[in-house]
């Protein structure tokens, strides 16, 4: 009887199954989080913080990591110029920038391109 009565319960939506999602999965298995002030935060680092070197990557197109989308269609050419820097090893010191920290750039935005790709682009 009580089964019967959860049941109803969960199938009415009176009760949040406590199963994650695939999207609540993906979130976690990325350490990737999101707050309404900060923005994204990915593997502990709060993304908007890094605005100024996505400006320069992006040829001014971005300056925070806030819309996805744009992102996700601007990533090649941030991808590229990442990766000429890298094999150069000519660095823009006023950036901070190193071999570390655009490899580790280039990993934030992949995940949240892979994000966006699988849970909130229209398919």
């Amino acid at each position: 009887m009580l089964n019967k009565l959860t049941g109803l319960f969960t199938g009415s939506g009176l009760f949040k199954s406590s199963k994650p999602s695939p999207e609540q999965l993906y979130l976690q298995d990325n350490n990737i989080q999101f707050d309404p002030e900060q923005g994204y935060i990915v593997d502990g680092i709060v993304v908007n913080q890094l605005s100024e070197r996505l400006a320069y990557f992006s040829n001014r197109k971005l300056n925070n990591f806030d819309d996805l989308k744009v992102l996700y269609f601007t990533a090649i050419l941030i991808n590229e110029k990442i990766d000429l820097e890298i094999a150069n090893q000519r660095f823009v010191a006023r950036l901070g920038n190193t071999e570390e920290n655009l490899l580790q750039l280039k990993q934030i935005i992949k995940k949240l391109n892979d994000y966006y790709r699988n849970f909130l682009r229209e398919k």
